[in-house]
């Protein structure tokens, strides 16, 4: 004798895995169980179940070909920005962030001058790209700048070189306001040397100042500003300052892109580094502040499309002071607060 409902049970999911026929599984799934017997034989019972089970086994033998595997973790997963194997924190604690930085500025340091040269004309392209999407959107708010200025200033940096940024750090571009901060840790450390750091920033220097003319001209020749006045008008007003306003605003916004900067490089994943980056710098801009790898774009641009500024004007009102305040900035406000508390500035060796 059998107990009806446990081969009912049985047999019903037996027939389902070995494929047997519709009419079997539905007689099994009703009550009537006279399709055992005499249409079904004692013999014929046996022989399924025992073909059944036998398939069951080879089944339960290769478990794991068939199981089904929970994905891991989204943090576990996103490892396509970790350089090294191993577990790497989302976010480096303070001092592992600091001697990372100091690590970084070493490597670029250490590259030859037509590397640098290379990746800074990229990185003058990306920071230009930035400040052209800037101006195109917050630029062109008007009717915003006159009856809320303060949510005009915050459309103009939260939208454009927050974006340029991102796309110099991850793909390892060199920016010149930032090896300002980073190669100087690599030297005050004893990472590499004094002449490497020159060589560092002028090939740095040099190739932003080639990509952001670049793109000035680009963006001129696209037509795509229309007759926004916004271009001319940053450009004369940037280059109306006086000197030591100039260098100050140079100061406060290096301080705040070298923090981007600093932040996003103890940061493994995208969301964390454009996290790390979006807050400081569309900061940076809304303030008013100075940066010039970013002004090599827009007084060029200003000057393309009409602004009555010279070149001399914009050198010595603008881009100098800009960038002594930046390399202040960078050095200064930045590192040596953190050198001297997780590293050796100005410590005498032992």
């Amino acid at each position: 004798t059998f107990d009806l409902d446990v081969l009912r049970n049985s047999s019903l999911l037996l027939c389902m895995i070995l494929g047997e026929s519709v009419s079997l599984s539905s007689n099994l799934m009703s009550r009537d169980f006279t399709v055992l017997s005499p249409n079904m034989t004692d013999k014929k019972i046996y022989k399924m179940i025992g073909k059944s089970a036998f398939f069951l086994c080879l089944l339960a033998g290769s478990s794991s070909a068939f199981a089904v595997q929970q994905p891991k973790p989204f943090s576990a997963r996103t490892t396509a920005l970790q350089m090294s194997g191993g577990d790497v924190p989302a976010l480096k604690p303070p001092p592992a962030l600091y001697q990372g930085a100091v690590a970084a500025g070493a490597a670029k340091a250490s590259a030859p001058f037509s590397k640098i040269f290379k990746l800074g004309i990229v990185s003058g392209c990306h920071i230009a790209f930035g400040a052209y999407l800037a101006i195109t959107v917050g630029g062109a708010c008007p009717g915003i700048a006159q009856t809320n200025p303060g949510l005009q200033k915050i459309i103009l940096g939260a939208f454009g070189l927050p974006f340029g940024l991102i796309m110099t750090l991850v793909t390892g571009g060199e920016l010149f306001t930032g090896n300002t901060a980073l190669v100087t840790a690599a030297v005050a450390e004893g990472k590499t040397t004094k002449e490497n750091l020159i060589k560092n920033w002028t090939a740095s220097y040099l190739g932003n100042f080639v990509g952001s003319l670049l793109l000035a001209y680009l963006a001129f020749k696209s037509g795509t500003l229309g007759q926004g006045p916004a271009s001319v008008a940053i450009a004369t007003a940037k280059c109306s300052l006086p000197w030591d306003v100039a260098f100050v605003r140079g100061i406060l916004c290096n301080w705040l892109v070298c923090m981007a900067v600093y932040m996003a490089s103890g940061c493994s994943t995208m969301v964390g580094k454009m996290t790390a980056v979006w807050f400081p710098i569309s900061a940076f801009v809304a303030l008013g502040l100075d940066h010039s790898v970013a002004n090599m774009f827009l007084i060029p641009l200003g000057m393309l499309r009409g602004a009555e500024i010279t070149v001399g004007q914009f050198f010595m009102k603008n881009l100098i002071p800009v960038t002594l305040g930046n390399i202040v900035g960078g050095a200064l406000c930045v590192m040596a607060p953190f050198g001297t508390t997780f590293g050796g500035w100005f410590k005498k060796d032992e």
